[in-house]
């Protein structure tokens, strides 16, 4: 009796064995796969730095070659920055108050064109008629990286189109306001001001 107890406890010491030995492989295994992928992912960014800093390299070779190097004025120079004729308040959602303040504006280079340039823009949005201290209705910032993403051409035009939040600034619009607009060229560094009147 005691021959088949002892037996019996050497096939269960030798079967618990076994199992942690799977368990260890099998957990040794998924590490390793995890290690594979990551070597994987860092080949192709090995690959993918080389193949960038090759372009580069070509771009410094041709850059380099240019018999006249380009400054930045030759790329383009901006003229003026103008506010847009549609600039205006909007009743966007049809329940007849004018909550959006939408600007529109056109970067035009030394020949009328216009074009897309990087900068930051602050707004100004103005009743005159009011007292000094309270002209100012309110005031926003457009960095660039915004910016960049407001630029919409429609059929009739092409230019920045800036919607801000005017509901609770604007009660009634019953009088002239005024939009002022100051635009920072990022490549220049040159700053244009421009404002205009929006009438109801």
């Amino acid at each position: 009796m005691r021959t088949i107890i002892s037996v019996t406890a050497v096939l269960l010491v030798a079967i618990v064995a076994g199992c942690e030995d799977s368990s260890r492989n099998s957990y040794l295994e998924e590490e390793l796969d995890a290690l594979r992928l990551e070597k994987t992912q860092l080949t192709g960014q090995v690959d993918q730095a080389k193949a960038e800093s090759e372009q580069l390299k070509e771009q410094v070779n041709t850059l380099t070659g240019l018999k006249d190097r380009p400054k930045a004025q030759d790329l383009y120079q901006l003229k003026q920055v103008k506010i847009g004729k549609y600039t205006n308040l909007y009743d966007k959602d049809k329940d007849g108050t004018r909550e959006k303040l939408i600007v529109y504006l056109q970067p035009t280079d030394l020949d009328g064109d216009i074009i897309k340039t990087a900068g930051e823009v602050d707004i100004e949005l103005w009743d005159l008629s009011k007292d000094s201290d309270q002209a100012k209705l309110s005031q926003w910032h457009v960095g660039a990286d915004d910016l960049k993403n407001e630029w919409f051409a429609s059929i009739m035009t092409i230019n920045y189109r800036l919607i801000f939040d005017v509901g609770n600034i604007v009660k009634q619009y019953d009088r002239p306001l005024t939009v002022k607009v100051r635009f920072t060229d990022y490549l220049s560094g040159k700053v244009f001001e421009e404002q205009t009147t929006i009438k109801p």
